[in-house]
């Protein structure tokens, strides 16, 4: 068994649309397909690491409505402890998803219930845990929350401040694993020196600093035809997570996260294009 993971996020519905192009501002285009799926942060990053072998809990909040009912079943589904999920009286998050031909995407966020999950709920839910994991798809008191009860179980705060924003005061420090795009890279206004660091690149792979040896080392990515990169950050989160709390050590587990993106990247949609590990294994062998 791996050590108990504990996802603090979200958990949305995902309307996902396919276009030809992303539109310019102003501009309507045609869809030549859709789709709705269970995504979410919190969730999808729950699920990627669930399916490749962890101990996952997710602790987060859903609407008393059918979209939060499907929510919650997909995600235990995979294997997650939902027990820390809360039904609330606000609709279920959602999220708008618009997917090019080249398979990039844009994503806009409604939180909805996400925006509910308070503080108290996390000190509740959040026990027995060697991993603490959270987002910025819920409030700065739950992520704040989230980091004290990691400190309080002498658990391991993995931050991945997404949507970016204003760090909270007394979120980081040492032992903290921050995990960034290079946008959000380029965005943090320091703070970090004493943190390790994973900035995920794209394509490219991801890059790691590590602070008590100031060892940086890039992870390359291995190239694939890209058909949907939506979900790949999560994948490549909840991989991460997976591969630290079966004993990786972090460029281990790294280079284990950026297999799993790359798997991704070959399926459409997010939860649904996540391997298993033993998918992964097949998938690995058949590159070689």
């Amino acid at each position: 068994m791996t050590a108990r993971v504990v996802v603090v996020g979200s958990l949305n519905v995902d309307r996902t649309f396919r276009v030809d192009r992303l539109p310019a501002a102003g501009h309507t285009i045609h869809a030549h397909g859709r789709s709705t799926a269970a995504g979410g942060k919190g969730a999808n990053q729950a699920v990627a690491a669930a399916l490749l072998g962890a101990d996952v809990a997710l602790v987060g909040a859903v609407g008393g409505d059918q979209g939060g009912a499907d929510l919650v079943a997909s995600v235990a589904a995979a294997g997650v402890d939902v027990t820390g999920v809360a039904r609330v009286d606000a609709p279920s998050g959602e999220a708008v998803v618009l997917v090019d031909a080249d398979a990039e995407n844009l994503i806009v966020v409604s939180g909805g219930a996400n925006l509910c999950l308070d503080a108290a709920a996390v000190t509740a839910a959040v026990r027995d845990a060697r991993f603490v994991v959270t987002g910025f798809e819920v409030p700065d008191d739950a992520v704040l929350a989230a980091a004290a009860r990691a400190r309080e179980l002498g658990a391991r705060f993995v931050l991945n401040p997404s949507p970016m924003r204003r760090l909270p005061d007394g979120l980081l420090g040492p032992g903290v694993l921050v995990v960034v795009n290079e946008h959000e890279s380029a965005m943090l206004a320091g703070g970090t020196d004493s943190c390790d660091v994973v900035v995920t690149l794209g394509a490219r792979g991801a890059l790691l600093h590590e602070a008590a040896s100031g060892r940086t080392t890039e992870i390359v990515a291995p190239r694939v035809e890209a058909v949907d990169t939506t979900g790949c950050g999560d994948a490549f989160m909840g991989a991460l997570v997976a591969g630290l709390a079966a004993g990786l050590d972090l460029a281990g587990a790294a280079t284990l996260a950026v297999e799993a993106g790359a798997f991704v990247a070959t399926r459409p949609g997010a939860q649904g294009s996540y391997p298993t590990s033993a998918e992964l294994d097949r998938w690995r062998r058949a590159r070689q």
